[in-house]
């Protein structure tokens, strides 16, 4: 029988003889044929040989998988990393919000201040995004919102609630008020958004608007989580 892998590490032809002696010398192994371009290895072996038993014979300089296996994990890490590219513009205004929330709050510290300083930047920041596009977003938002889907008007108004949000919650203003609309409006778009992601659904999520294409993944259902747990602490304390 005859198995495919893939070899990596191999830059010359002496690392072909090399990985040839080391993989015949396994009891089993009847032929080796190396493509050093493809850096591909076909075994010949009398029968089925185990990869960890390629993998114990090959020096570390070199890695051996099984060619299917080695493509998909291929695939995978590429996802990830264009994942990870993709949201890398959240999560950066993440980490400015957070900074910027305690650095309003480091000298006189307050947990609640800074909490609503957190959700009064994020919801200007977050509208911001959303109104250079303001024709865009409603399409957009709809694909996951279920109240957006039922009364397609919300899509357009939603961008201006968040404005106005932030303003209450940056000037203390009606705080009991805006932290109820905040739950409630987080609350409907975060089960829209839990729906999409067990349904591997692959729509773009419209929390930046249109003009940064981000993918519907869990980092849109954390963001709105963190800011659904910081309301209830706030409303809590208030009653």
């Amino acid at each position: 029988m005859k198995h495919t892998y893939t070899v990596t590490g191999m830059t010359c032809n002496g690392c072909v003889a090399s990985v040839n002696k080391y993989l015949t010398s396994i009891e089993g192994v009847q032929k080796v044929e190396i493509d050093l371009e493809a850096s591909e290895a076909v075994v010949q072996m009398r029968e089925h040989i185990g990869l960890n038993t390629f993998k114990s014979v090959l020096p570390e300089k070199y890695t051996i998988s099984e060619k299917g296996n080695h493509v998909m994990e291929m695939m995978v890490q590429d996802d990830e990393k264009s994942k990870l590219q993709q949201l890398k513009p959240l999560l950066l205004i993440f980490a400015y919000l957070f900074a910027a929330a305690i650095l309003l709050n480091y000298k006189n510290w307050s947990t609640a201040e800074a909490m609503l300083d957190f959700m009064g930047l994020f919801y200007i920041v977050f509208s911001f995004f959303k109104l250079l596009d303001l024709k865009g977003f409603p399409d957009s938002f709809r694909m996951y919102d279920p109240l957006a889907k039922v009364i397609p008007a919300y899509g357009w108004v939603y961008p201006f609630m968040e404005l106005s949000l932030g303003l209450l919650f940056l000037m203390r203003i009606q705080i009991p008020i805006a932290l109820v609309v905040t739950i409630f409006i987080l609350g409907v778009t975060t089960v829209g958004v839990t729906k999409s992601l067990l349904n591997k659904k692959s729509i773009r999520c419209a929390c930046l608007g249109t003009a940064l294409k981000l993918p519907m993944t869990e980092a849109t259902f954390i963001e709105n989580a963190v800011m659904l747990v910081m309301a209830a602490v706030m409303l809590l304390g208030l009653i």
